[in-house]
């Protein structure tokens, strides 16, 4: 049995950063992964870019994009909030540069390099790191996590900071673990389901779109039941249904749609353009290709790599007309295509992709000043393990750097 200061369970953005902070305290640190490397979720988050946090400074407003969590949220901010992030990346030789919707990224654009840092500042506080170390339950006396149960005998230590992470991208050993020990030592745990995920569709064209990415557009959704949601912005197009910022942020409320059954989408290819001015457009499109084929003047027809959207959702027969004998009536169903391409919304892509999902324990059994559990008085929680909704764009992350450094230094 080996005795520290803090233990850290979890080598996510998060425990990295609660063990380098507790560390530079003066304690004395054990951080266990179960993985043989760190940060496996971090250095896949942004495409691999890492959208490390949001460029909004202002704390009141930052915290209004995470819903009813954000009230317990104020203290923690206010000891490490936005700009913090910033300068503790920017004074390790990661500057951060700002993109649309305010997501900060590192200017190298590599994931890897937010984890490099992490492990630079770990490294030189002296935490020890331990690899292949599976957590089974925790050691309680009384009301006090003493220690941990591993696969590698026991740890014990004053202080137990959990950083296991929610269950998505379940693939790189998020798979909520945390949450069941957590329940088992009392804490009421909010059930997990994919909150920011992509949409798995029906129609089999989509394939073929693959990597095509629109914007700006508008999509509305409509349940079976009729209750209708519509959202503007970027769609990126993929092998099984739709994704993208616009999406991802949306799949909570599709989530209550799909409740009903399937939800049908219609995307409006050009919501910026009114409807009749888009039949001139398909007008003046034809008189210019007057002895082409309707399939051959799509192109001219639809945004940038639409094509084959617009061509997958008109007749056959209307496809292989020459373009100066197609009717007024049929020039109205390609004007109605363009302004509503039909989908079929079947399910969320379940938690191996979700970027997030929410549940977690309820954040009136922490107090957020210190992120101490309220019922074991050295038990500590931090990131995804916290019951917060919220949506991309740097969000999350920015979650896992405050509690973790809160957390580190109440420790």
């Amino acid at each position: 049995m080996e005795n520290f200061d803090v233990i850290v369970v979890g080598g996510g953005p998060a425990g990295m950063m609660a063990a380098g902070r507790a560390a530079a305290c003066g304690r004395r640190v054990l951080l266990v992964e179960k993985n043989r490397a760190l940060g496996e979720k971090l250095n896949l988050t942004g495409g691999g870019r890492c959208n490390i946090t949001n460029a909004e400074f202002d704390t009141r407003t930052f915290l209004s994009f995470f819903g009813d969590g954000g009230k317990f949220l104020f203290s923690p901010f206010s000891r490490f909030a936005v700009q913090e992030t910033f300068d503790f990346f920017s004074e390790r030789g990661l500057p951060l540069k700002v993109e649309d919707r305010k997501r900060a990224f590192p200017q190298t654009e590599q994931a890897s390099d937010v984890t490099r840092v992490l492990l630079e500042y770990m490294q030189e506080n002296g935490v020890e790191i331990r690899f292949g170390v599976v957590v089974k339950h925790f050691s309680l006396q009384d009301r006090r996590i003493v220690g941990v149960e591993t696969n590698q005998g026991c740890f014990t230590a004053e202080s137990i900071i959990l950083a296991t992470g929610g269950a998505a991208y379940r693939a790189t050993g998020s798979t909520g673990d945390g949450l069941g020990w957590l329940r088992e030592v009392g804490h009421t745990v909010h059930d997990a389901t994919p909150d920011i995920v992509p949409l798995r569709v029906k129609e089999p064209w989509v394939k073929d779109l693959s990597g095509t990415t629109l914007a700006p557009m508008r999509i509305t959704f409509t349940s079976a039941n009729g209750e209708t949601l519509s959202k503007a912005g970027k769609i990126l197009f993929t092998h099984f249904g739709i994704s993208g910022p616009l999406i991802l942020n949306s799949a909570n409320e599709v989530k209550k749609l799909l409740k009903h059954g399937p939800v049908a989408a219609t995307i409006d290819l050009l919501p910026e353009t009114e409807i009749h001015l888009v039949g001139r457009r398909v007008l003046e499109a034809f008189d210019e290709n007057k002895n082409k084929l309707v399939r051959n003047a799509t192109k001219q027809l639809a945004p940038t790599g639409m094509a084959r959207a617009l061509v997958a959702n008109l007749p056959p027969e209307l496809l292989d007309k020459k373009v100066n004998v197609v009717t007024q009536d049929e020039r109205k169903m390609i004007v109605q295509a363009l302004k509503g391409l039909p989908l079929t919304i079947t399910a969320t892509m379940g938690y191996d992709w979700a970027v997030v999902c929410d549940g977690g324990v309820a954040l009136t059994e922490v107090d957020t000043r210190t992120m101490v559990s309220r019922l074991h008085p050295n038990l500590y929680m931090v990131g995804d393990l916290l019951h917060i909704s919220r949506p991309s764009g740097g969000y999350s992350l920015q979650l896992c750097w405050t509690t973790g450094w809160v957390a580190g230094e109440s420790a």
